[in-house]
C-alpha cells in the first residue's frame, strides 16, 4: 500500500483532472499549474545554482558546494509533454538525484513545444551533449536522466547523438517515459481507473503540438518504433498505477531482445514521476536510491 506522503502526489492530479474537466484552459494557466510539481519535493540545502548557455541553449545547473564531483554530469530533461515543466519546477528533484549520485545536475531549458515541434527540442538536448563533450567532458562519465516527456529525450538523444556522430553517454535513466505518441497501450484502459492524471486525451493533445507534420509511428518521436540496439545502459523506472507503465513494459522488451543492458523497475501503486515527491515521501527516496545504486559504478563513482 502506498504511503500517506505518497498520496499528496494523486491528489495533486486529482485536483488538476478536475481543472483541465472545464475545457476552458488556456496554455498559460496549464504551464502555470505544472509549476506546481515544484512544491512535491523538499528543498536540497547546500546547493548552489547557476544559469548557462550550452550549445546556444539555455540550462540551470545545480551543484552541492563542496560535495559534488564536477567532473560527472547528470544530464536532465524535464517533463510536461513538451508543452508545460521547466527547470524550476523539476529542479529539486534533479538536485536530490544529484546528491545520491555525488555529481553535478545540468538541467536543460529546451523551447517547449507547440513553439518548438519535433525534431527541435531533441536537437537542443544534443547540442547540450556535445557542447559538453566539446568542453572536455568525458561522454563515460556524462548520464541523462528525464522524466515523461524528458524520458523520452532521455532516450532520442542518445540515439541522435549516435546519428551525428557523438560518442554515447555512459548510460540514461528513463522515468515514467513517455515513448508511445498515439496511445496503444493495454494500461490504458487495465490502469483507467487508478491513474489519476494521464489519459489518452492528454496524450493525443500533447502529442499533436510535439509532432508538429510528424508521423506519430515515426522512430524519432514514436520510441517504440526505433532501434534501441545502440543505447547505452538504460535503467527505467514506472509507476505500478500509470496508464504509461506499458510504454515501459513494450520498450523494455525491445531493448533486451536488442542486445542492450536495460533494466526496468515498476513501483506498485506508484503515479506518473512519483520521484518528484522526493524527500517526503519514502517510495520517491527509495527510487532515487536505487539510481544511484545503478548509476553510481557506471559513472566510476
Amino acid at each position: 500500500m502506498s504511503t500517506t506522503q505518497a498520496n499528496a502526489l494523486t491528489e495533486m492530479y486529482n485536483s488538476w483532472t478536475a481543472r483541465m474537466a472545464t475545457g476552458t484552459m488556456e496554455l498559460p494557466e496549464m504551464r502555470a499549474m505544472f509549476e506546481e510539481w515544484g512544491t512535491l519535493a523538499t528543498e536540497p540545502e547546500g546547493f548552489a545554482y547557476t544559469t548557462l548557455s550550452l550549445g546556444g541553449v539555455p540550462c540551470l545547473e545545480a551543484v552541492e558546494i563542496g560535495k559534488a564531483d564536477n567532473g560527472r554530469v547528470l544530464l536532465c530533461f524535464h517533463g510536461g509533454g513538451f508543452v508545460c515543466g521547466s527547470p524550476e519546477s523539476h529542479r529539486k528533484m534533479f538536485a536530490h538525484m544529484a546528491r545520491a549520485v555525488g555529481c553535478k545536475a545540468i538541467i536543460v531549458d529546451y523551447t517547449r513545444t507547440p513553439d518548438n515541434p519535433h525534431p527541435g527540442i531533441v536537437n537542443q538536448c544534443t547540442a547540450v551533449y556535445s557542447a559538453l563533450v566539446d568542453q572536455g567532458y568525458d561522454p563515460r562519465q556524462i548520464a541523462m536522466i528525464g522524466d515523461s516527456a524528458g524520458g523520452n529525450l532521455a532516450t532520442a538523444v542518445p540515439l541522435n547523438a549516435l546519428r551525428e556522430g557523438l560518442p554515447a553517454p555512459a548510460a540514461s535513466v528513463p522515468l515514467s517515459p513517455w515513448y508511445d505518441m498515439e496511445p496503444t497501450g493495454e494500461t490504458f484502459v487495465t490502469n483507467a481507473d487508478v491513474d489519476a492524471f494521464v489519459s489518452p486525451d492528454a496524450v493525443r493533445l500533447m502529442a499533436g503540438m510535439y509532432l508538429g507534420g510528424a508521423d506519430s509511428r515515426d522512430p524519432g518521436v514514436n520510441l517504440l518504433q526505433a532501434d534501441p540496439s545502440a543505447l547505452p545502459p538504460l535503467l527505467i523506472q514506472v509507476g505500478g498505477h500509470e496508464t504509461l507503465l506499458d510504454d515501459s513494459r513494450r520498450f523494455y522488451e525491445r531493448a533486451k531482445a536488442a542486445g542492450v543492458d536495460v533494466t526496468l523497475q515498476i513501483y506498485p501503486e506508484m503515479q506518473h514521476v512519483f520521484q518528484l515527491m522526493a524527500g517526503k515521501a519514502p517510495e520517491a527516496d527509495d527510487a532515487i536510491n536505487k539510481i544511484a545504486q545503478w548509476l553510481r559504478p557506471r559513472l566510476g563513482l
